[in-house]
């Protein structure tokens, strides 16, 4: 395993977060679809004949709308089983990763989604009485760092 799998880990959390967008998207449609009116030339129930006012919801419009929410409902729940799948990989990746400063920098920035300003903010709440604080940059620069040298020791392999 290598930093594949995070990336991947990350688009497909990217991707799941599109998808449920999407069905709220469908489902606010749904709630209140669009309602439609036509004027036509015809008999009323009267026996008069003149001009007659059609309303209704576009029924062709939401019968498509409701099969494209099931088949993206579908779809959500095949890849939130495939990132539990994959979550447990990235776990265990960053489980094997020697130093614990590492795994919870690791875990922050590719589990939880933080940025690196507030990966070093966090470090920082959890190693307080540290001499040098963590920024941004150092943080980034371990990550870089740890992947270069991950990168060296497999070739020599």
């Amino acid at each position: 395993m290598d930093k594949t799998i995070l990336v991947q880990y990350c688009d497909m959390k990217e991707e799941i977060k599109d998808l449920r967008k999407r069905i709220q998207k469908l489902d606010r449609f749904l709630e209140y679809p669009p309602i439609v009116s036509d004027i036509v030339r015809g008999t009323r129930r009267d026996g008069t004949i003149g001009t007659i006012k059609i309303t209704g919801i576009p029924d062709p419009a939401y019968t498509r709308k409701q099969k494209i929410r099931e088949k993206y409902q579908q779809l959500l729940e095949r890849k939130e089983a495939e990132l539990l799948e994959l979550t447990c990989q990235v776990e265990e990746y960053i489980q094997s990763i020697p130093k614990s400063e590492l795994r919870i920098m690791f875990r922050l920035y590719y589990i939880d989604g933080l940025t690196w300003v507030q990966v070093a903010h966090r470090m920082n709440g959890m190693f307080p009485k540290r001499r040098i604080k963590y920024t941004e940059d150092n943080c980034w620069r371990r990550n870089q760092r740890f992947f270069e040298n991950v990168g060296s020791c497999r070739e020599e392999m």
